[in-house]
């Protein structure tokens, strides 16, 4: 709360930490629902701008993370359900000059904060988690990749607990059989959201909020 009680003061280092503390868990969480890299980049940027705007809202009844990543996640949600409505309009008049971008997206970016070898190992990861169907991708971040609680997974996304359970295990099973033992202690880096991206997303928010970076 003391974080949030500073921004609603404009507070502009508040902003600063409040968005390096939970940039890598909500791109991350926007990512798992969207998957393209660019998206969730801008998901994350929407959902401050969100934040920031109504902070005057958050009683503190849920964590500050929680309540920045039921924003992200429903920025996601809306931009998905929205996704879906043009392909099937563009399907219904027989456009076919619609482009699919494969994933990985970005994959020749520079990315100095990677090593060659692990480039390669967290591609698997990220291919292999956006193989999951969206019911079981979601709960795959947020418990593997994200760690979050059984409990905290099952309240941000308003399930019960024993349902977060079963789609874990439905998805992790999913995931052994693309994915090599080896690369278990790799999942914690996979989608990064650290250095140069965190730092410009920073940037950009604090610009749009009309405060010194």
């Amino acid at each position: 709360m003391d974080l949030a009680r500073r921004a609603m003061a404009r507070e502009a280092e508040a902003f600063r930490l409040i968005m390096r503390q939970h940039n890598q868990k909500l791109y991350r969480l926007a990512r798992s629902i969207i998957r393209n890299d660019s998206e969730a980049e801008d998901i994350v940027q929407e959902t401050y701008v969100t934040a920031f705007a109504h902070l005057s809202t958050f009683r503190g009844e849920a964590s500050l993370a929680t309540w920045l990543s039921r924003i992200a996640i429903n920025e996601a949600l809306g931009r998905l359900r929205k996704r879906q409505r043009a392909a099937t309009v563009m399907m219904d008049t027989t456009v076919n000059d619609a482009q699919i971008i494969p994933f990985p997206l970005n994959a020749g970016t520079e990315d100095p904060e990677r090593t060659m070898a692990q480039r390669q190992i967290l591609a698997l990861v990220e291919q292999a988690t956006d193989a999951l169907p969206d019911v079981y991708r979601t709960v795959f971040v947020a418990r593997v990749i994200e760690g979050l609680s059984l409990e905290e997974t099952a309240e941000l996304l308003g399930i019960k607990p024993q349902t977060v359970k079963t789609r874990l295990h439905r998805a992790r099973a999913l995931v052994r059989r693309k994915l090599d033992e080896q690369i278990g202690p790799l999942l914690l880096d996979a989608f990064p959201f650290a250095g140069r991206r965190c730092e410009r997303l920073t940037v950009s928010v604090m610009k749009r909020l009309g405060l010194p970076n």
